[in-house]
């Protein structure tokens, strides 16, 4: 630095997010509506990296349909004036196809993603945070975490678990003969059980919570989707599929085989790795001390989806809990990337009129006490 001169002071943006799935980009494209906000994106691999994650066999659980010009929003859009169904041509996307969508989406809106990005840490300072990334230092007044679930699978804690394939692992959707043991009932266990059972091999689905048998309420984040439900009775039909109300309380090694203890003492042999589809953690990585814990483990959020403990750290995507309430389909935690963006645009001094444009489309939810009403009928 020569003399008479001083550093520059670092550009402080209003907002930052990290994660450019459908909760990244959704959000971002909701700061975008606010005039004058300054923000950008943060992404560890491309857009969409956790859907081209996804084996390829996998697909959506809730259908994409071009209603939105009768006031029906595609259940998988991000953006009021989108459609992955119009955009793809499908109704159920796969994983590499809805990466297109979301790439398509930020291009078309001219989203700020930098990309290969991948946030190592992050730190509270005076005027907001400072995030250090693959490419660089940041700051920023508020910060959006948007970072998924998809990347921190649980596996079940029992003795001899890393003799299991996570279910999210592409070995797990390879072709199996034989018995298949999958440990987890829900969403991600059914899907994949089913799977098998159409490529022809005979599955057992462990899991003491029964949940394929949850039949009421109408809220799908408690029950199996009606995909899920429909695709189950077919595996059914084929009397190959078998449903065990137990716990899994170990893996061990049988000969050429493998075998799942459960807890009556009994074992479910199989002929290759048994699969884990315990489900999914909040996933929050470098911000998870910024964080406090609900009871069940869960990110303990303010009324505005906000850390209680680092006021300016949102949260967007399927991690989201208030109460009972959980906003794992993207058609739930959509409802809150403009408000999110309302709040951190009223913070800045910006008008954020054109925020109710997304209440009119049905994805703008500011009063959580509408959520959760059960269908009639």
């Amino acid at each position: 630095m020569t003399a008479g001169t001083r550093e520059q002071d670092p550009v402080v943006l209003d907002a930052l997010v990290i994660g450019a799935g459908p909760a990244g980009i959704g959000t971002a494209l909701a700061l975008s509506a606010v005039e004058g906000l300054t923000f950008g994106v943060l992404e560890r691999g491309r857009v969409g990296q956790t859907f081209l994650e996804w084996p390829e066999a996998q697909t959506f659980l809730t259908p994409s349909f071009t209603g939105n010009g009768f006031g029906a929003t595609d259940l998988n859009a991000v953006h009021p004036e989108t459609s992955p169904a119009f955009s793809l041509g499908v109704d159920y996307p796969t994983g590499v196809q809805y990466a297109t969508y979301l790439r398509g989406v930020a291009k078309h809106f001219r989203i700020p993603v930098l990309t290969d990005a991948e946030v190592i840490a992050v730190e509270r300072v005076d005027d907001g945070f400072e995030v250090r990334s693959a490419r660089g230092p940041a700051r920023t007044r508020s910060l959006v975490w948007a970072g998924g679930e998809f990347h921190a699978p649980r596996n079940p804690r029992i003795p001899g678990n890393g003799l299991a394939d996570l279910a999210r692992a592409p070995q797990a959707w390879t072709r199996r003969s034989g018995d298949v043991v999958v440990i987890g009932g829900y969403e991600s266990g059914i899907d994949i059980a089913c799977h098998h059972i159409e490529q022809g091999a005979r599955v057992t689905v462990v899991d003491g919570a029964t949940p394929w048998d949850a039949g009421s309420g109408s809220d799908p984040s408690f029950r199996l989707a009606p995909r899920s439900r429909e695709r189950l009775a077919a595996a059914r039909a084929t009397g190959r599929l078998s449903l065990v109300g137990s716990r899994a309380t170990g893996i061990v090694r049988d000969g050429e085989d493998w075998a799942v203890r459960i807890d009556d003492g009994s074992r479910l042999r199989c002929s290759s790795r048994p699969i884990a589809a315990a489900g999914y953690g909040p996933g929050l990585g470098p911000v998870a001390q910024l964080f406090a814990e609900r009871p069940d483990g869960w990110p303990e959020l303010d009324e505005d989806d906000q850390s209680t403990i680092a006021p300016g750290l949102f949260l967007s995507g399927p991690a989201i809990r208030h109460g009972g309430l959980k906003f794992c389909f993207v058609y739930k935690f959509r409802q809150r990337f403009a408000h999110i963006a309302r709040i951190i645009g009223e913070r800045a001094g910006k008008d954020v009129g054109a925020l109710e444009a997304w209440r009119a489309a049905g994805m703008l939810t500011d009063d959580l006490s509408c959520c959760g009403v059960e269908c009639a009928c």
